[in-house]
């Protein structure tokens, strides 16, 4: 049994709820009481209770129109039914309604924690029989994608996993996980005995970036005071991931389609050709199309690089993941950071479905996280979502309008947490940041200043 776990008793008795309270307490059992089935409802919504036991005949709500709604509402909680001597036919029919149990008054306190626990126990192995048969289709190693889009997506990697160093193209908006998916890529391939080495093009300065990908001789130039070798020689025998390829000086680009060419490349000042064993992934949140038309990326090299080419889908083409995804980083970070919140509510989730998700995965599991840590309750509702959440109006372009709610807003504090929000989901990077709000670079270090968030 989990630690505190929940249970409801659902009696119009008050001296059986109380008995049935002091022993179930005595367990281990966190214990919450409802007279009737209309009070047990409005309690399901309110603690999630791991498990549930009701009386039959009860005034306002009886527990068969109680159990009926449960299940309506979609909920599995197991059910546990007390019912008079000789009301075994309505025992059966709330059987048929998915309680997994019945006891007949009166009964033994000890009968009914064991009958408490089977139910409980059993709810568990089926929830893990049944995460088990849906793994396969419902993750990728690390990845959870339960949509069609994803479903799509995984059908894609399980055929690269015996092709001996794929080059792959990974596209898709900032924050789809595209990192998470070179990871997949090289951990389930033939190479996921060796290194995996990660650049990101966009981090690293032009003059640097050389260096760093095909390494360096002694005094090649001013600071090169001893041999290095680049990352392309680390990673033999495995994959190397450039991120943020779009970023890539076309200087670079060269040398680099002339590596991936060739099979082989130099060091800087260097004159022997280095064999090139490894797998290549790139990603890019940019249209390396629209990139070769301005002339900002190498045509030939997008043809090198686009062998394989793999599209991730933003959250807004996957909602269907976003109670899944929801799910497991409450879990995550409630283990993490020991607090003690259990799940969301149906309203919140819906608030989150409908959301336009600019940021993608890296903002919803943000969100959960700051949630988690700042505004922990056991159960999150709709009133605990952020306002840019709960007051936004979703479009099949991704914007997300803001509408004013009724009790008006601190416009500096707005300012300041889109800034931040903005700056979080790009890593910190000023560029990137300003194209999220819209404004220049000069006018997003300028708030950057006012707001004091340097």
């Amino acid at each position: 049994m989990p630690v505190q776990a929940t249970l409801l008793v659902v009696d119009d008795e008050e001296l059986i709820r109380w008995s049935v309270n002091e022993h179930m307490r005595a367990k281990g059992f966190r214990v919450v009481e409802a007279e009737d089935g209309v009070q047990a409802l409005k309690l399901v919504e309110e603690h999630a209770p791991d498990v549930i036991l009701t009386d039959l005949n009860m005034p306002k709500m009886g527990g068969l129109q109680f159990l009926r709604a449960l299940r309506e509402s979609g909920r599995d909680t197991p059910v546990v039914v007390l019912t008079a001597h000789g009301g075994v036919d309505s025992a059966v029919e709330a059987t048929q309604l998915g309680a997994t149990g019945y006891l007949a008054k009166p009964f033994d306190l000890r009968e009914v924690a064991l009958a408490v626990e089977k139910a409980l126990d059993n709810h568990r192995l089926a929830r893990e029989v049944h995460y088990l048969r849906g793994r396969q289709t419902a993750h990728y190693g690390s990845i959870i994608g339960e949509s069609p889009a994803m479903q799509k997506l995984f059908d894609v990697l399980r055929r690269l996993e015996d092709v001996e160093a794929p080059t792959v193209l990974l596209t898709g908006e900032s924050g789809t996980g595209k990192d998470l998916i070179a990871h997949a890529i090289h951990e389930s391939g033939p190479r996921k005995s060796g290194p995996m080495m990660e650049v990101d093009c966009a981090a690293l300065p032009e003059q640097l970036i050389e260096s760093e990908l095909f390494g360096h001789e002694r005094g090649s130039f001013t600071d090169a005071k001893q041999t290095k070798r680049g990352l392309f020689e680390v990673a033999r025998g495995g994959t190397i991931f450039l991120d943020e390829i779009g970023e890539m000086s076309q200087g670079t680009q060269a040398k680099l389609l002339r590596a991936l060419e060739s099979r082989c490349f130099k060091r800087v000042g260097g004159v022997s050709s280095i064999r090139l064993d490894a797998g290549v992934i790139a990603a890019t949140n940019r249209d390396l199309g629209d990139e070769v038309a301005k002339g900002n990326f190498r045509e030939d090299l997008y043809f090198r690089l686009n062998v394989i080419r793999v599209q991730i889908p933003s959250l807004r083409e996957r909602r269907e993941d976003v109670g899944p995804l929801c799910e497991h980083f409450i879990e995550r970070f409630a283990r993490e950071f020991r607090r003690d919140v259990r799940g969301i509510s149906g309203e919140a989730l819906e608030r989150l479905r409908g959301y336009g998700w600019p940021g993608n995965v890296r903002e919803l599991r943000n969100l959960i996280e700051r949630m988690v840590i700042l505004d922990p309750h056991e159960i999150i509702e709709a009133d605990h979502l952020p306002a840019e959440v709960r007051y936004s109006r979703s479009s099949t372009t991704g914007s997300t309008p803001f509408v004013l709610p009724e009790e008006g807003v601190d416009l500096e504090e707005v300012e300041k947490s889109l800034l931040q929000q903005a700056l979080d989901r790009t890593g910190g990077n000023q560029s990137a940041a300003a194209r999220l709000l819209g404004i220049s670079r000069y006018a997003l270090r300028y708030r950057i200043e006012k707001h004091g968030l340097a």
